[in-house]
């Protein structure tokens, strides 16, 4: 469930406290305070939403129903652990091979994107591959945790594991909500979708109770629903992925209604006779990906641009440039590892 972290809010969200700062009035709307609220509890890693109210206790009422929502969206999505009552994308793998597992409808919601996904990217993102990424998760593990004897998988063990992640295999009924493996040895990772496919569903719950103006932020899947106080724009830094310059953002992005996702290298990663090795694995080589940095995304979707994300990550820039171009409302920015930065047509239309 777990993805790179490259991005930071801007300004308020970056750590500097400002609880019950008092937002200036815009557009004729009601004058309200200015929140934030950070909890550490789903998907492995930091939330931080920032957002208006009239009173302390107004908000939190409103971060607790979110939270929850973010809590289930976790349990559900978990591919390591199980949890009493909640059938889970680990239950499903648990079963593989042996009998359809009854879900939720917000798992199957899930899967039947990530097919999308994984036709839209030609197979460059793939949640039917999780036999390939568990071999390269207890590689990096044990490499990082026992410096002087990390390694990398041998390549028949890869090859091996490959033959178990065909998507075809992965069997959704919907008239009966089940999902079934038909291989044995199949399993599911969600890791490259879930985290901003969840992040999308709770902003969408977050309209629904009355939150229409506000940042969410888990682990850097940013969603901003509306707009400032002021009326402005919300203001988004794409955080420096590790290169050897002085800035800590390498871009600042203004959003209303929209998602910024981005996937690096710089943080999940290990090292093998002095080679960085990320957790983002290409499906075609098996290999992690080396292309770049980081890769950023700004697209309406927080799940769609989690999938982008991972996918450019692995593809040559001239593949990725194509596909962001085929996809409506959707603009990309690609980092090299020497700092050299490559935009969409659209992006820069973003920091204005």
């Amino acid at each position: 469930m777990k993805k790179t972290c490259i991005l930071a809010v801007c300004m308020a969200v970056l750590g500097i406290p400002f609880i019950g700062c008092q937002g200036q009035p815009g557009n004729g709307k009601e004058e309200l305070v200015r929140y934030n609220a950070n909890f550490f509890d789903v998907f492995d890693t930091q939330t931080t939403v920032v957002g208006y109210a009239k009173s302390q206790e107004e908000f939190d009422g409103k971060i607790e129903l979110l939270k929850e929502k973010l809590v289930h969206y976790h349990q559900l999505y978990d591919i390591y652990h199980t949890y009493e009552g909640v059938n889970n994308i680990k239950t499903i793998n648990d079963n593989a091979g042996m009998e359809p597992v009854k879900v939720e409808q917000e798992i199957i919601d899930l899967l039947k994107m990530s097919k999308e996904m994984y036709r839209v990217t030609s197979g460059k993102v793939n949640v039917a591959m999780g036999s390939v990424l568990n071999i390269w998760h207890e590689y990096r593990d044990f490499g990082r945790e026992n410096l002087d004897q990390a390694s990398l998988p041998e390549p028949g063990e890869l090859e091996q594991a490959a033959e178990h992640m065909d998507i075809d295999k992965l069997l959704i009924d919907e008239k009966n909500k089940t999902v079934y493996l038909e291989d044995s040895q199949m399993s599911l990772d969600v890791g490259g979708v879930g985290k901003g496919y969840a992040v999308q569903k709770a902003a969408e719950y977050a309209k629904e109770i009355g939150f229409t103006d506000c940042l969410i932020s888990v682990g850097g899947n940013v969603c901003a629903l509306g707009v400032k106080q002021d009326g402005s724009q919300w203001k988004i830094g794409i955080e420096n992925p590790g290169l050897d310059i002085e800035d800590a953002y390498i871009e600042k992005v203004f959003v209303k209604d929209r998602c910024v996702v981005t996937s690096g290298d710089y943080q999940r990663y290990y090292t093998v006779d002095g080679i960085r090795y990320c957790h983002i694995i290409d499906p075609d080589t098996l290999m992690p990906a080396s292309h770049y940095a980081s890769v950023t995304i700004i697209a309406k979707d927080s799940g769609v641009a989690d999938a982008l994300s991972t996918a450019l990550f692995t593809m040559n820039l001239e593949d990725g440039m194509s596909l962001i171009d085929s996809i409506e409302d959707a603009e990309a920015m690609w980092v090299y590892k020497d700092g050299e930065i490559h935009y969409s047509k659209g992006f820069l239309s973003y920091n204005d």
